[in-house]
């Protein structure tokens, strides 16, 4: 088993390398509102000096079609992860619409707060339109997920749940070096997603932090 782990708010090609180095699937970039948020040229730079197997996942929230395919194609990015109330309709008609080399491959956000488990549902109802679901407390708040709630949607919704979705699971939320291996053993996820967890400050990763998260993960898949 390979668990697929993804260093998002990456904002500088030091910060992309180190991360690589550490043992990172994916490099997140945010071009959603934040303290993190960079741009597509900022991006450009920073992917044309890693290796093509890493993946470039790039992260909007609400935003117009045109932008978002413009913005995947200038930066370079081979994943999005949309983390607003993007419907299948829209999902499928960036798909639809892509003109790049290869496939373009989408992570619906699902936030845990109230409304969690009806939007989950409907979402595993229409599955064609994404890749991976990624469970997440907030974007890069460092707020850990609800686990009861996660639970409670796995039991629901899992391999043998109601609704039969057997996709790419991804929790978010919280995740640091010291927690990231119960969250596995108790979830047993497809991949796990990190921000402040392996940050210096907001905006930069610390280096001991992204070894010690991938280390964590490895030792967990035991």
């Amino acid at each position: 088993m390979h668990t697929w782990i993804k260093f998002c708010a990456t904002t500088s090609l030091d910060d992309a390398l180190a991360s690589i180095e550490a043992g990172a699937d994916a490099l997140g970039f945010v071009f959603a509102p934040s303290k993190r948020r960079v741009t597509a040229e900022q991006v450009q730079a920073i992917t044309a000096e890693i290796p093509e197997n890493i993946q470039r996942v790039g992260v909007f929230q609400n935003e117009e079609l045109e932008r978002v395919l413009a913005t995947t194609e200038q930066a370079g990015l081979t994943t999005l992860q949309l983390h607003g109330e993007e419907t299948p309709a829209y999902m499928n008609t960036l798909r639809s619409r892509w003109k790049g080399p290869s496939h373009l491959e989408i992570i619906k956000t699902v936030l845990m707060d109230d409304s969690f488990m009806s939007r989950f549902s409907a979402l595993a109802e229409d599955d064609r339109s994404f890749d991976a679901i990624l469970f997440d407390s907030g974007a890069g708040s460092g707020k850990p997920f609800h686990s009861d709630l996660l639970a409670e949607c796995f039991l629901r919704f899992g391999d043998d749940g109601m609704t039969g979705y057997k996709g790419r699971i991804i929790i978010a939320g919280g995740l640091n070096p010291e927690n990231v291996g119960d969250a596995m053993k108790t979830f047993r996820p497809w991949g796990v997603d990190v921000v402040s967890g392996v940050e210096r400050e907001p905006g930069c990763k610390d280096r001991e932090k992204l070894k010690a998260f991938v280390a964590a993960v490895r030792k967990a898949e035991q």
